[in-house]
């Protein structure tokens, strides 16, 4: 008999917190169900598989690291819009270590808020990009780069892969800032006008 007042939206909110606790590679649907405290046959209502249940993960994850995102960008502009973005990003992946990596999963096209979810996280970058007067395909490049130094940043962190003597908190503060300096020096495509 399912349980009373279980849904999808309760299923997946439960999965985040035990990913969380345990980690996503050992999320599973029998510790899911377990935790639940329904038959793992009763998930099924609820999600369709492992796959469908990751994916909604996902979505859950990348709108809350947006909306994040956005609060942290708020007001804010330049190196302090960038810096404020960043901590925001490396503070998600701190509280959420197992949610987190869900974050990097393509959204599914069939699901138009984790497109949405998605895009949101991706605007956030792109609106301080225009700051440093970044357009067009660079920005697309400096996205890129930027995701690429926060993600790789925090998972290697996770990791516990920075044995060096210099405080990590440190190294971060220093990724920032020279983010902001390639930024403020990027390249400028010259197809595009410079909108300064």
């Amino acid at each position: 008999m399912p349980r009373a007042g279980l849904n999808k939206q309760v299923v997946v909110r439960e999965a985040a917190r035990l990913a969380d606790e345990v980690g996503f590679d050992r999320l599973t649907l029998a510790a899911l169900a377990n935790r639940l405290g329904v038959a793992l046959p009763s998930l099924y209502k609820h999600v369709k598989g492992a796959e469908a249940l990751a994916q909604q993960l996902s979505a859950l994850a990348t709108a809350e690291l947006a909306d994040e995102m956005t609060t942290a960008a708020a007001g804010r502009s330049g190196e302090d819009a960038l810096r404020a973005v960043a901590e925001a990003y490396r503070s998600y992946a701190h509280r959420h270590p197992g949610r987190y990596p869900t974050t990097q999963r393509v959204p599914d096209p069939a699901d138009p808020a984790h497109l949405a979810a998605g895009q949101r996280a991706v605007d956030v970058v792109y609106a301080i990009l225009r700051g440093y007067d970044i357009h067009g395909d660079s920005a697309v490049d400096a996205v890129r780069m930027f995701r690429a130094a926060a993600h790789g940043f925090v998972s290697l962190e996770a990791a516990g892969d920075f044995g060096l003597p210099r405080e990590v908190d440190r190294s971060f503060d220093q990724m920032i800032t020279a983010l902001s300096v390639a930024f403020r020096r990027w390249p400028r495509d010259r197809a595009e006008p410079s909108t300064a």
